[in-house]
């Protein structure tokens, strides 16, 4: 494989391990990387895509053959500011306003650059999330305190849980508990009213609605592996989170 060839390998499977890696669909993952091996000069391009890896091949000069290469993907978290960098990246790629060095030095940073926000920050909006749903699905104005407080501890279990344990599903099943007996610990102080409400709210910072809204548009854009992988993905989600609950109103109710 020459130079050139190798550079652009990299770049196009970096630029597609970031977006795959945050939360783009997958077929969104494949028009990018194929757009910008095509802007390179090369042909016969063809990438395919999974949630947990990224095929890439490509012929470098006619009758040499295709070069091929692949990455895997392990993590998978929601950081849609990453792809639309990513994508910016990719449209100046295209059109020929940057090079492949620069392409790359970009996208490194971006690969490297940590959570655009806060995280007391996310916590606090998980806060304001919870409360809001409680009250939209028939809580009171009093519920919204309580349920404030619990979706807050039921995003800080999940955060927590995943920085110290790699087990997929077991960080939504401790948070889902925790807000849960937390919803239902401050009904029981006398903060709130409606225990089923507050827990509504406490469990929507851990619904999986990214990983939903992907599979379906990966479905409609016939992606039937990646759709069903990432159905099953989101379905296993809901199931731990349901699992929490269920622990929780079984030990304290």
């Amino acid at each position: 494989m020459g130079a050139k060839a190798d550079k652009v390998m990299d770049v196009c499977l970096r630029a597609g391990e970031i977006m795959l890696t945050y939360g783009a669909e997958t077929y969104r993952v494949e028009e990018t990387i194929e757009r910008m091996a095509r802007a390179a000069g090369f042909t016969n391009v063809h990438c395919f895509s999974t949630t947990t890896g990224i095929f890439l091949s490509f012929e470098e000069e006619k009758g040499n053959g295709d070069l091929m290469q692949m990455v895997r993907v392990d993590d998978r978290m929601q950081d849609l500011n990453k792809v639309t960098e990513v994508n910016q990246v990719s449209r100046e790629f295209t059109a020929g306003d940057i090079t492949v060095q620069e392409a790359e030095r970009r996208l490194e940073e971006i690969y490297a650059a940590k959570i655009q926000y806060p995280m007391w920050l996310i916590h606090l909006g998980a806060g304001v999330a919870g409360g809001g749903f409680s009250y939209l699905f028939g809580g009171g104005l009093f519920d919204f305190i309580p349920a404030f407080l619990a979706a807050m501890i039921s995003s800080f279990t999940l955060v927590t849980i995943e920085g110290y344990l790699r087990v997929r599903f077991a960080s939504e099943i401790a948070a889902a508990f925790a807000g849960s007996s937390s919803a239902i610990a401050l009904v029981a102080l006398g903060l709130g009213t409606n225990v089923d409400q507050i827990i509504i709210g406490s469990l929507m910072p851990l619904v999986p609605g990214v990983p939903l809204t992907n599979a379906v548009r990966d479905l409609l854009s016939g992606d039937l592996l990646a759709g069903m992988s990432r159905g099953v993905e989101a379905l296993l989600t809901s199931l731990s989170i349901a699992s929490g609950v269920a622990l929780a109103i079984s030990i304290f109710i």
